[in-house]
């Protein structure tokens, strides 16, 4: 088990690793020539871009939550998933 020290770090990591992610998708948006060029000539798909963009930030706003959490002294709630093994 890893230290609350430990826990910490690896959540702050994340989190500006998150948010690093997070600042090149926002300056990889599309420009208005973009939109002009025909869909079969994008790189990527624009609705799995949108799909990215919206995962990152549901990541980014779990770890801040955990990061409170561990500021707080509140352990995470549980999932019922150890009580499920020991059946």
């Amino acid at each position: 088990m890893s230290s609350a020290t430990g826990d910490d770090a690896f959540l702050h990591e994340l989190e500006l690793n998150v948010r690093a992610e997070l600042t090149l998708v926002e300056a990889d948006q599309p420009t208005e020539e973009a939109v002009v060029v025909p869909s079969q000539e994008w790189l990527f798909d624009q609705a799995d871009a949108e799909r990215y963009d919206i995962g990152l930030r549901g990541l980014l706003d779990a770890v801040e939550a955990l990061e409170e959490d561990s500021r707080s002294g509140v352990g995470p709630a549980p999932t019922g998933l150890d009580e499920a093994s020991e059946r």
